[in-house]
């Protein structure tokens, strides 16, 4: 985790003011890991540039822990990148009730850029939309889930530790 208090004093962080006093922003709890990782999943499938600056503001605004916020929109790499996104706009055409656009003759000059692009924006934004309000969904309530099943297990081996110790006294 970054060391908040070098953080607070940065410079170039100073304009967030009062905001980096919030120890959700820092802390690992239920609540701020929880919401991290439905910010950072669903910002990983934001077809956008600066995913990680969006992510840090979220996290701002919805008090999550920052680090697992924007570590989490690695989710989609260079690597992970084309074939997620060929996905979610997979799922924005069958939404749309709109062809696949498959196997098109590419030209690298800014006419056909453009024309690909407009052709494939609106699938491709709604489908990554879908994907990431389900995936991050479902990841905010399975942080939370693994989260009281991992305490309670510490708290349920801490229990049987200690009557071992006991019986083994007497």
């Amino acid at each position: 985790m970054p060391d908040q208090h070098k953080l607070r004093e940065h410079r170039s962080l100073r304009w967030l003011g009062e905001h980096l006093h919030n120890p959700n922003l820092w802390h690992l709890t239920r609540k701020s890991v929880s919401r991290a990782f439905f910010i950072g999943v669903f910002c990983a499938f934001l077809p956008i540039p600066g995913q990680m600056f969006v992510a840090a503001a979220l996290a701002f605004w919805l008090a999550g822990n920052l680090a697992v916020s924007i570590g989490l929109v690695w989710l989609t790499n260079p690597i992970t990148i084309p074939p997620i996104f060929y996905f979610t706009y997979r799922i924005g055409a069958w939404l749309l009730d709109d062809r696949v656009r498959e196997g098109v003759a590419f030209h690298w000059d800014l006419a056909s850029l453009q024309s690909e692009i407009s052709a494939i924006w609106w699938p491709l934004l709604l489908g990554s939309l879908v994907c990431g309000i389900i995936l991050s969904t479902i990841s905010y309530f399975a942080i939370r889930w693994f989260w009281i099943w991992h305490v309670n297990r510490s708290w349920r081996k801490r229990g049987e530790r200690r009557s071992r110790l006991r019986r083994k006294r007497h």
